[in-house]
């Protein structure tokens, strides 16, 4: 599962929307989750996409909390590990605000331009720049910049309008008005007007989605609001159906149907974080509940060093993840349809 060239990404888009699914984005924090990822993608014959936020990267140096060297190191094992699998994999970076943009994104940016001068891959694929705080044409403006810098070395830029609600890596919407969740065709005609010179970029719209799980009725996603974009876009512009390759932001926890009829409005990707997070931990729980006077060196004893060894719980924290991201890629209608099969 060799990390994916420039039109090897190119044509992924272009077969997702062709074939009316999306590709699940899976945000990782440490090599586990890779791990996941690349067998979950792996066993579900289909291509994906593995992602870091600036919080993950943070995460993966321990004390250092340096987010662009851990995503450099988590990429760096992606690039090595996808080698040994079948099928296709996009690095891609997640929510980086205006103010990591120097700390982070640039970094990041440089490391790939250094590779690419050498003769390699970029590091990542495609990073995304948040800007959805900012005023629109301010928010478009930095990420046309940063677009056209990426395009230089054959990578993508995401972009984000609207808000997506809820808390994500010390990101907190929580409270934003409820119509600042919600996109406007007016603000999908812009985006498409000033990011089209890039040729290839991706773009999450709002359309009430939120990061992280609520209990059922607390979220009201309207996915309409994609397909009367999208229309906006092609009648304005003069384009064909579905002119934007859209992003799913906040897909943990959404109802099937909803999902499913975003793909027929363009929706290529779907980030899944919560739930992840989710089945990863569920079965480490049980194995500490189940194993409590093993793990525990009680009342004198030595505990069980089988079932206190962290290599223990973490297979099982791995295997919980993995079923969960084959789930993601039944949802999104993506099992089977790797271009490498």
């Amino acid at each position: 599962m060799p990390i994916a060239t420039t039109e090897q990404y190119k044509e992924m888009l272009v077969n997702a929307k062709a074939k009316g699914f999306a590709y699940p984005a899976i945000n990782i924090v440490n090599l586990e989750g890779v791990s996941a990822a690349l067998q979950a993608f792996t066993e579900c014959g289909c291509d994906g996409m593995i992602q870091v936020s600036t919080g993950g990267g943070a995460h993966a140096t321990g004390p250092l909390a340096d987010s662009a060297l851990g995503a450099i190191i988590l990429a760096e094992a992606a690039h090595r590990l996808a080698e040994k699998h079948p099928g296709l994999v996009v690095l891609h970076t997640d929510h980086c605000i205006k103010g990591k943009v120097d700390s982070f994104m640039v970094p990041l940016i440089e490391e790939s331009e250094r590779r690419v001068k050498a003769g390699l891959k970029p590091l990542f694929n495609s990073h995304m720049f948040d800007g959805s705080e900012l005023p629109l044409e301010e928010n478009l403006e930095i990420g046309l910049q940063l677009g056209r810098r990426l395009k230089d070395i054959g990578m993508f830029i995401e972009v984000e309008s609207g808000v997506v609600g809820g808390e994500e890596d010390g990101i907190d919407n929580s409270h934003v008005k409820a119509d600042k969740l919600y996109t406007t065709s007016d603000d999908m005609i812009l985006v498409y007007e000033t990011l089209k010179e890039l040729d290839t970029f991706m773009y999450a719209a709002t359309f009430g989605n939120v990061h992280g799980v609520y209990k059922p009725g607390n979220v009201k996603l309207t996915p309409k609001i994609l397909r009367d974009g999208q229309k906006a876009v092609q009648e304005k512009c003069g384009t064909g159906a579905n002119p934007l390759d859209l992003v799913f932001h906040g897909g943990s926890g959404s109802d099937p149907a909803e999902i499913a009829e975003t793909l027929g409005y363009g929706v290529i990707k779907m980030n899944v974080d919560t739930d992840t997070q989710y089945a990863f931990t569920r079965p480490i729980a049980d194995h500490m509940m189940k194993n409590y006077d093993g793990v525990l060196r009680i009342e004198g004893e030595m505990g069980n060093k089988k079932v206190y060894d962290p290599r223990a719980y973490l297979k099982k924290g791995t295997e919980g993840m993995k079923e969960r991201i084959k789930r993601a890629v039944r949802e999104l209608n993506a099992e089977g349809h790797s271009l490498k099969a």
